[in-house]
Order: structure tokens, then C-alpha cells, then sequence
């Protein structure tokens, strides 16, 4: 992934240059805001629409593997039509792709326009980062790395807040109606200065046959996990077929990239052990991860009763301690073993994630938020030091190809988690109230004095096996959850390991515009 320069033009100043840096941020903040805002709202919207809990995940997986896939033509479209307008482009679809989700009357509509929200989100990161690097002098690229570091991190923050507040104050088509004034207030303010800085373009060649293998391994990998345990896994057709046609066209692409000319997603790269290793660690740690960002306040509004604005409050605080770390580990990063970095990272999301593994249903918004506050030490730890162990010892002129495939297979990790974690809730959900279900027969003591407790006030027979069984699904559900943090966490001890498999390194720089 390349994308043009900004060296034949000189940084702003002043007034300009804090234009332009607001403006950029905005667009940024927005595009990450997109993340995590549907989060609480996948309930709501899933009973609105008529689907599952489980299905209305597709909203946030849709989203996520279009993002994935956009990123690697970033640089294509950036040297082909120019940083500046594509950029701005990317920004007006994704307002009107944010329009779209907004009107959407069905679940499948609503997942069209996310694809279409994901694939504009897809470059809009990665050319705001460089326009702004480019509205810097190189002296002070790190503080313009910072900026958008921050502002990266902060929508974590807002998103699940913001998300919840509107799910329940209004309705939940506005979580998507928000980004129209904002995008467009991002475009207004930018393009005026930006539109005279305009990167030089070209007439460069596009893998189309790697890109067209990329979407069809990737769509049908994604659909495979989103429908899988809907359809029984492998008991059904439709997964066996979507399966061989995701491997045969993985299979594929990876034939045809490490031949191609210019690939759209460069291979060769993972035969650095630093790149390889670490883009491997981010993939499945960012996987882990966003598994128990969608799980958890899945939970607290199917199971504990929890609103969509309280589901959110009690999972912001993760975002609190990443604002007051992350410039601190920036600054002292060259300092730094960052494979220690890292490592406290995981060690810190295993402790948490084992943590939230001994919740009860009883526990209160307090206890639930503590683990979530502990968590921001491992996120303020985890992606800026691990992302510099993979660029570390990668050639300059692969440095935008490296960062665009790491970011590739970090977010298609993410929403990938995502479906695996779902699929694994729900088959745990199965067992455990099938193993619970078995001890409620007449000959078990404890469930006759239950039915007799609930009868004696008031209920008549069937009203207390209606409230027993919701007791049930409550524990089944609940029982599952702390399964899925369980396994969370021994992920995260075995990529603690994972991580000394790289080399030791100091810190770089920030990069230059991507060239």
C-alpha cells in the first residue's frame, strides 16, 4: 500500500495548521466512533428489526470486514486520484452510507449499508494520518501521531456513552443520522486549505485479480462464521460451500500475491520474524479483544436487564486510562523494551478478562465497570508499542505496504472475533441449559421447593415454571459469558509468549507521509 507525498509542499502554520488538525480529527473520530456506537445498540435494533441478538452482530461484523478490505487499496486510490480528494470523497460516502443505515427497515438492508459505511471508512483513517503528518514539520510528526492517537482512543470512550444515551433517548437509527452534520462539517473546514495541497497522482497498475480473490476469501470466511451456528455449522450445505470457496480463494490469493508484480496485499513482508510475529500477536490479541467488547454489554442488556445508556456507562471507563498512558508511553517509548510493553499489555487483558470471569448476575454497575477501568492499562499498552515491534525492522520503502497490512489483518481480526465469539456464546448458552434443565424433574428437591416458594406467593403452576425457566436461561446465558472471559484470558497468557518470538527493538520514529 503507497500512497503520494507531501515533500514539494511546506507545512502550515497557525491558524491553518489548527483547521486543518481539528478538522482531520473530526473525520477520524467520527470513522472510530463507528466501531464501538452500534455496540450497545445491536439489542434494540436486532428486536426492532425482528432478528436475534446474535444476527444483529452481523451489523458490527458487516462493518468490519468492509473496513478491512478498503485498507489495502487505500494507497492505490490515494496515488491514482490524489490524497486530498479521495479523502474527502471517502468522507461524503461514508455521511451517505450513514444516511442509508439510518432508514434501513431490515436487517439485511441494514447490513448492505454497512458494507458500503465500512468500505468508505476503509481509507479514511490511514490518508487523515497522513494529510495531517503532511500539515507538519518533521520535528513535530510525533506530536501530530499523538494527536491522532488520542483521537483514536477516545472514541472507545464515546462511542458505547453516546450510543446508549441516544439508543434510549431517541431511536437507534440516529447512532447513524449523527455522522451527517459531522462529516460534512469535517469536509467544509478541510477541503478550502486542503485543495491546493493536493499529492502528485499517477497511472499505476492495480492488482485486480489479488483484490477480486481478497473479496470473495474474505466475504465468504466472514459469512461462514456469521451464519455457522445459525445453519449448524457443517451440518449444512450453504457453510460447507461457503467454506471451500473461502479456502480455495485464500488458497488463491496467496499463490497469486507472492508472484504478482504489485500485490495488493504484499506477502513477502512476513518473511521479516519482527512483521510476522507482530502482525500475527495484534491479529489474534485485537480478535480476543473485540470478542469481549461486543459480548459484554451483549450480556448486560439480554441477561441483567441492563438499558442500552447504562450498558454503555459501565463499559466506557475502559477508554480513561489510554487518555492519561498513551502520550506518557509515546514519549518514552525509545527508552523502552516494548516486548515488556507488550507483554504487560496481555498480562494485564488476561487478568481482567479472568476477572470478569467470576461476575455473578447480581453483580452491581460498579464491580461490573472495575475490571473494564483495569483493562485501559493493557489498551493504553498494547497498540502503539506493538505496531512499532512490527515496522521496526521493515525496509522505508515498505513501510506504508507493512502498516497497511498489519492494519488489515488487525481489523479483519477484529470483527472475525467478533462472529467466533458470538458462535461460541451461543453453543455454550445450548449446554449449559441443557445440563441445567436436566436436574429440574419432580425428583429434584431443590426445583420442587423452588415451584412451591413461587406458588405460595401467588403464582399458579405455569407462572412458576415460566419463572424458573427465565432463572434458568439467565444462569445458562450468564454461565457462558464467564466461559467466553475464561478463554479470553488464556488467550491473552499464550500471545504474552507469542511476543518474544520477535526481535528486541527501540523505537522509530513517527513515519513520513505515506509515500
Amino acid at each position: 500500500m503507497g500512497a503520494a507525498h507531501h515533500d514539494d509542499r511546506p507545512p502550515l502554520e497557525g491558524a491553518e495548521r489548527r483547521l486543518i488538525t481539528f478538522s482531520l480529527s473530526l473525520a477520524v473520530f467520527m470513522q472510530v466512533l463507528d466501531t464501538t456506537i452500534a455496540n450497545v445498540a445491536v439489542p434494540t435494533l436486532a428486536g426492532d428489526l425482528g432478528v436475534s441478538a446474535s444476527q444483529g452482530t452481523w451489523v458490527i461484523t458487516s462493518f468490519g470486514v468492509a473496513n478491512a478490505i478498503a485498507l489495502p487499496l487505500t494507497g492505490w486510490l490515494a496515488r491514482r486520484f490524489g490524497e486530498v480528494r479521495m479523502f474527502t470523497l471517502a468522507t461524503l460516502a461514508f455521511v451517505a452510507a450513514s444516511l442509508l443505515c439510518g432508514f434501513s427497515q431490515s436487517l439485511e438492508f441494514l447490513i448492505f449499508a454497512r458494507v458500503l459505511q465500512g468500505l468508505a471508512a476503509g481509507p479514511m483513517f490511514p490518508l487523515a494520518q497522513s494529510l495531517m503528518l503532511g500539515a507538519y514539520p518533521p520535528h513535530q510528526r510525533g506530536m501530530a501521531m499523538a494527536i491522532s492517537m488520542m483521537v483514536a482512543v477516545v472514541g472507545p470512550i464515546a462511542g458505547p456513552l453516546l450510543g446508549g444515551w441516544i439508543t434510549d433517548s431517541f431511536h437507534w437509527s440516529w447512532i447513524f443520522f449523527i455522522n451527517v452534520p459531522v462529516g460534512i462539517l469535517a469536509v467544509a473546514l478541510s477541503w478550502p486549505v486542503l485543495k491546493a495541497r493536493e499529492s502528485r497522482t499517477a497511472q499505476v497498475p492495480i492488482d485486480r485479480i489479488g483484490l477480486a480473490l481478497l473479496v470473495i476469501g474474505v466475504g465468504a470466511l466472514q459469512l461462514m462464521l456469521d451464519k455457522g451456528n445459525e445453519l449448524d455449522w457443517f451440518e449444512s450445505p450453504e457453510v460447507i460451500v461457503l467454506g471451500v470457496i473461502a479456502a480455495l480463494g485464500l488458497a488463491l490469493l496467496v499463490v497469486w500475491e507472492l508472484t504478482d508484480e504489485h500485490p495488493v496485499v504484499d506477502l513477502r513482508l512476513f518473511g521479516e520474524a519482527n512483521f510476522a510475529f507482530g502482525t500475527l500477536a495484534i491479529s489474534l490479541g485485537y480478535m480476543t479483544f473485540m470478542g469481549g467488547v461486543v459480548l459484554f454489554p451483549l450480556w448486560l442488556q439480554t441477561t441483567l436487564g441492563y438499558t442500552a445508556t447504562w450498558a454503555g456507562i459501565v463499559s466506557a471507563p475502559i477508554g480513561v486510562l489510554p487518555v492519561i498512558l498513551a502520550p506518557l508511553i509515546g514519549k518514552n517509548m525509545a527508552r523502552l523494551n516494548l516486548r515488556w510493553v507488550v507483554t504487560l499489555a496481555f498480562a494485564v487483558f488476561a487478568f481482567t478478562f479472568w476477572w470478569q470471569s467470576h461476575l455473578t448476575p447480581g453483580v452491581d454497575p460498579w464491580h461490573l465497570a472495575q475490571p473494564r477501568f483495569v483493562q485501559g492499562i493493557a489498551l493504553a499498552c498494547f497498540f502503539a508499542p506493538l505496531t512499532t515491534i512490527i515496522v521496526s525492522r521493515v525496509p522505508p520503502g515498505h513501510m506504508a505496504s507493512a502498516m497497511g497490512l498489519a492494519t488489515f489483518l488487525r481489523v479483519l481480526g477484529g470483527s472475525f472475533g467478533t462472529s467466533l465469539t458470538v458462535a461460541y456464546w451461543d453453543h455454550k448458552t445450548a449446554v449449559h441449559h441443557s445440563e441445567l434443565a436436566e436436574r429440574m424433574t419432580i425428583a429434584n428437591d431443590p426445583f420442587n421447593s423452588a415451584l412451591a416458594g413461587l406458588q405460595s406467593l401467588g403464582m399458579n403452576a405455569t407462572q412458576a415454571l415460566g419463572t424458573v425457566e427465565r432463572l434458568l436461561n439467565q444462569q445458562a446465558v450468564t454461565k457462558a459469558t464467564l466461559d467466553a472471559f475464561t478463554l479470553a484470558a488464556l488467550m491473552f497468557v499464550g500471545l504474552s509468549l507469542l511476543v518474544w518470538l520477535t526481535k528486541p527493538v527501540k523505537a522509530v520514529g513517527a513515519p513520513p507521509p505515506m509515500e
